[in-house]
């Protein structure tokens, strides 16, 4: 037995290195056809179990045992797969694979095939931004309108909301740096240009809800913009009847940048509201992205913005009619005095990127963002109300209503800074990716306002309280603030491979305190993504947390009123965040039709909402009531049918279901933003003996938001709009450019492509209300005439781009 334990032992000894060296360890990195790294590729050894995933780095790592020829296949949704041959490989072996996207031609069209979501952030299609017609001249923002759950009731205006949530829930990041629109917008008239440009824009990432602890203190939404860095000297210069967009890039190997400047000046579009008189607006915009490459490994980047909106009308008269067609009432009014705004922001963030090795990367970024605005206007006006004409059999019956005069005054002046530090980074190990970060900012706030309205009807003032002049409404406001706020995240993706499919768990905990109200929060959401092995055209997800949105300056204002009967702000230091505790459930299901890619796309969601700062919405103005005083939930069902109708462009059609409730002063009401149903859709088209001639439909048919009089709470009275309805269509031909194109000598072949449009903005010309005018007579019956949106409009464009 002794003898036999020896010669085992010696065995052993001698087979040992052998045992050891049988194995080759072959690592490497998958990536792209632009060298981005390729996340979830599967990485198998032919004719074996043995395989894995790749990380976010797209990195893998196999131990395989030694064989003459080990074959490899790599794989990913949308790719080719490649397969790489290892003859006779020992030791450890580095093999890198570059995959290319799938592409079939079907007479002369490219058909792919569609990535499967199994996180909170959805991928939108930059080509559709550029393709949509849209009033505003915000690309990123109209195609956002057309998705399931979002919903915009201005046309002129980038604003949205999503699932319920209020304009001032959703988050703005450019460059993974959070960026803050205007405060004192009231109105589409006055917005302008959105600080997006589409025209510098890379890729768009969209999340209604269930978004990750990386993005900041929102409720509703995240909107994650990343520029494009130029690969060599190009541009593009587009013209139209509403302004112009030129953008200007350039690559030099280590230093890219790229130049974007924006001018509008929708006159004609003004024109076709009610209001008529002299329209001014002037809207500029300028942004630079640059980045210089110090070493491989060390970064630096600067993200620029100015931006200045300005908009003058003087008024002169306005005529409205509205009512049944049993009961038309006309109401018009003469104007006398003007309007002048202005809305200024600067914006600079410096971005510095440190990557010691392929699994890490550390960012330091220090931003500023500026706000300038002033609101001015003194208009006087002398209204009419009439009955224009009730049908009583044979006879048509007509009267005066009402004769009034009134006063409009504001001067209203905002400043905002807000300075911010952030220092993150991430890094992979195996199958885990951890993201973390540690965040300063510092607000200041500078608020002088005051405006007030007389009102007069039938030569009573109104109020008429003894015989006293006194104003049916006036608010001042002089507030000086600093604040600071620290916060900071960590969280974790992982994936993992098993016998029943992929699952991807991503699990973070945000942390926030802020000095102005002493407020400390916790913030943990989770979601998990899964796609089974039956059916890989399957994907399942599901995502919870705990949401905060961190009060901004406009949501803490308390309105206060004094023995005079005078309204005045007051800041209340007590206020706490909204907080919402979010459920959603989603799938989608990709296949193929008429050898197509097509997928569908279902979610379900279920808010509980406390510590709600209630607020009425007038226009785009959000008037809060400063206090926490109202809890609610949200609950709803989006679908979303996207895919290839006709071969190489994409479409969808989105359609939601959603209830509100909000429990307001003991009565239960709707929110403001309550949108029981809503219909999208994006169309995109062309003539197939004319291939170069395209044509883009975008439609919109959403539920009215419920509407209450000035200084009414819901609680009271509400009422809701008309349903919005509208249908903007666009033709495209591409005078030069394409793959067939022969023009290619001399002058035109320093250019990409030439294309001329044009738009046909509310094509059945429908009257869509956004807010009320407010009449009220001396007996305190009050009026509402409806402030209609813009009627049909043409346009023509012109695209260069070289």
């Amino acid at each position: 037995m002794t003898m036999n334990l020896r010669t085992i032992l010696y065995l052993i000894l001698i087979l040992l290195p052998s045992i050891v060296h049988s194995q080759v360890k072959i690592s490497g990195k998958v990536t792209d056809s632009d060298n981005n790294p390729i996340e979830f590729a599967t990485v198998r050894v032919v004719g074996t179990a043995i395989g894995q995933t790749t990380g976010l780095n797209g990195t893998y790592r196999l131990n395989v045992a030694t064989k003459d020829t080990i074959e490899i296949a790599f794989s990913c949704i949308g790719f080719k797969e490649s397969k790489q041959k290892l003859i006779d490989a020992k030791g450890e072996v580095v093999l890198n694979v570059r995959l290319f996207k799938t592409t079939k031609e079907l007479e002369e069209v490219q058909v792919t095939e569609y990535k499967k979501q199994t996180g909170g952030m959805q991928a939108i299609d930059t080509e559709a931004i550029r393709k949509t017609p849209n009033l505003s001249g915000n690309g990123v923002e109209a195609i956002i309108t057309t998705m399931a759950g979002v919903s915009s009731k201005n046309e002129m205006s980038s604003q949205y909301s999503v699932r319920g949530g209020s304009y001032d829930e959703n988050s703005v990041y450019i460059n993974g740096i959070e960026v803050y629109r205007p405060q004192l917008v009231s109105s589409g008239q006055q917005e302008g240009l959105s600080i997006i440009n589409s025209s510098l824009v890379k890729s768009v990432e969209f999340s209604t809800g269930g978004f990750s602890s990386e993005y900041g203190d929102k409720m509703s939404s995240v909107l994650d913009i990343t520029y494009k860095h130029p690969e060599a000297f190009e541009g593009n210069v587009a013209l139209s009847m509403m302004g112009a967009d030129v953008a200007i890039g350039h690559n030099s190997g280590k230093f890219s940048q790229l130049h974007g400047i924006r001018y509008k000046r929708n006159t004609s579009i003004l024109s076709s509201l009610d209001e008529k008189g002299e329209y001014a607006p002037s809207f500029f915009d300028y942004q630079t992205n640059l980045r210089y490459s110090i070493t491989p490994k060390f970064d630096i980047s600067f993200l620029g913005n100015i931006s200045m909106n300005n908009y003058k009308f003087t008024p002169a008269t306005r005529s409205t009619s509205f009512g049944t067609s049993q009961n038309v009432k006309e109401f018009t009014v003469y104007f006398d005095g003007k309007e002048q705004d202005r809305f200024e922001t600067y914006f600079g963030a410096l971005e510095m990127n440190y990557k010691p090795n392929k699994s890490t990367k550390y960012t330091l970024l220090a931003s500023g963002f500026l706000t300038n605005e002033l609101v001015s206007y003194d208009i006087s006006g002398e209204y009419w109300l009439d009955e224009a004409g009730t049908n009583d059999g044979d006879n048509s019956i007509g009267g005066e209503i009402g004769v009034g005069k009134y006063l409009e005054h504001a001067r209203n002046r905002f400043k905002a800074g807000v300075m911010t530090m952030v220092l993150k980074g991430n890094t992979s190990l195996n199958h885990h990716n951890l993201n973390y970060g540690l965040e300063y900012r510092y607000q200041n706030i500078y608020d002088r306002s005051s405006e007030w309205e007389l009102r007069d009807s039938a030569g009573y003032s109104i109020p008429n309280i003894d015989n006293r002049i006194e104003m049916i409404y006036n608010l001042t406001s002089k507030q000086d603030l600093s604040t600071n706020k620290i916060s900071w995240y960590v969280q974790d993706t992982y994936r993992l491979m098993s016998n029943i499919g992929m699952f991807s768990l991503n699990g973070g905990i945000r942390f926030s305190y802020w000095d102005f109200n002493k407020e400390f929060l916790v913030s943990p959401r989770i979601s998990v993504g899964f796609v089974p092995e039956f059916n890989s055209n399957l994907a399942m997800r599901l995502a919870a947390g705990l949401y905060y949105q961190s009060p901004f300056y406009k949501e803490f204002r308390e309105t206060k009123v004094d023995a005079n009967n005078n309204s005045y702000i007051e800041l209340n230091r007590d206020i706490k965040s909204q907080r919402s505790f979010q459920v959603i459930f989603g799938t989608d299901y990709t296949f193929r039709a008429m050898n197509r890619p097509f997928k569908i796309t279902a979610e379900a969601y279920y808010k509980n909402l406390s510590n709600l700062i209630p607020y009425e919405l007038d226009n785009l103005k959000l008037v809060y009531s400063g206090r926490n005083e109202s809890k609610g939930y949200i609950a709803g069902i989006d679908f979303k049918f996207f895919g290839q109708f006709v071969p190489g462009t994409d479409s969808w059609i989105s359609f939601s279901l959603m209830k509100t409730q909000e429990t307001l002063n003991g009565v239960k009401v709707p929110r403001p933003t309550d949108q029981r149903y809503s219909l999208g859709l994006f169309f995109s088209d062309y003539f197939p003996k004319f291939p170069k001639l395209k044509f883009n439909l975008r439609g919109i048919l959403s539920d009215g938001f419920p509407m209450t009089p000035p200084q009414v709470t819901r609680d009271i009275n509400y009422f809701r709009a008309p349903s919005y309805k509208r249908v903007d269509i666009g033709f495209q031909y591409q005078l030069l450019g394409g793959d067939n194109d022969r023009i290619r000598h001399h002058f035109w072949k320093n250019f990409k492509s030439i294309w001329i449009g044009v738009d046909v903005f509310n094509l059945l010309d429908i009257a869509n209300v956004n807010s009320y005018y407010w009449v009220t007579d001396v007996n305190s019956i009050q009026y509402a005439v409806p402030n209609y949106l813009t009627g049909r409009q043409f346009n023509i464009s012109l695209s260069v781009a070289f």
